[in-house]
């Protein structure tokens, strides 16, 4: 019974990569996590400044459908660097792509607009 169980685990474990997702979106709205439901009514109004203050919280997009994704530490760290380059000071946007893990985005390359 016991290496019935073990066999399931494993099998269940393998078969995890499988149900990420590859995503890509253009044009995106970026917002840090921690203002991602306040300003989705009106994601290009955020403001550079509040992002960089609140970047802690981390970053993630705001979907045509209205769903907010989370990018993962790696996808956090390249956004806050293109943040602190940037002369924009609101209508943050991105080119991202990734694997979808639930609502977090394995980010694999990310541009901002």
């Amino acid at each position: 019974m016991k290496k019935v169980v073990s066999m399931l685990v494993l099998l269940g474990v393998g078969a995890l990569p499988a149900l990420a997702a590859s995503a890509n979106y253009q044009d995106a709205s970026l917002l840090d996590v921690s203002c991602s439901r306040k300003a989705a009514a009106n994601a290009d109004a955020h403001t550079r400044s509040c992002a960089l203050g609140c970047a802690k919280s981390g970053y993630g997009i705001l979907t045509t459908d209205g769903h907010f994704l989370k990018f993962d530490a790696k996808g956090n760290k390249e956004v806050l660097a293109e943040l602190k380059a940037s002369n924009k000071t609101d209508h943050l946007r991105v080119n991202v792509s990734g694997e979808l893990h639930g609502d977090t985005l394995a980010v694999s390359s990310v541009e901002l607009q």
